[in-house]
């Protein structure tokens, strides 16, 4: 029972977990008055969403390295592998996903002129069918100021946080 409640202990108070939830649920939660500003309307899907300003995965990484340089210092082995998985991460947002996204816009587009030929050729199913279909998500990665953004958060979040804790 003890080393139960000791390793709850150690996950309660595991900075730079809690530094790398905290940006993602703050990222997340920004999306939604960044949105409103530019489309005059809420949109609470965004909390759950990928993709979008700014970059909970780049805020995740940033604050999860910060925190371990502040932990360990910046000659840590273990700051190297949140470093590095870092990088990864935010490469692979703005690069391989940004590019699906970018590939599910043209595939959605291609889905829409085929129906309407079909709809040209011979008459389709009722209306309700067609609202059944799916569209591929295309907001998969982010744009390059997302991931700074992103990370930028991150950072600042952790130095905030570090401060208030220790």
């Amino acid at each position: 029972m003890k080393k139960g409640i000791i390793q709850l202990t150690e996950l309660l108070t595991n900075f730079p977990l809690w530094a790398a939830l905290s940006a993602i649920l703050l990222a997340q939660f920004i999306k939604v008055p960044l949105q409103y500003i530019a489309s005059r309307r809420f949109d609470w899907t965004l909390l759950t969403s990928t993709g979008g300003m700014p970059s909970s995965h780049s805020g995740a990484v940033t604050a999860l390295a910060t925190a371990i340089a502040l932990q360990e210092g910046l000659g840590s082995p273990f700051f190297a592998i949140a470093a590095i998985f870092g990088i990864i991460v935010m490469f692979d947002a703005t690069g391989v996903r940004w590019h699906a996204g970018e590939q599910a816009t043209v595939v959605n587009q291609l889905v829409t002129d085929f129906n309407k030929i079909m709809e040209e050729m011979k008459a389709w199913p009722t209306k309700e069918e067609k609202e059944k279909q799916k569209e591929l998500k295309e907001l998969l990665g982010h744009q390059p100021i997302e991931v700074f953004f992103g990370g930028v958060l991150g950072i600042v979040l952790t130095f905030i946080l570090h401060a208030l804790v220790f």
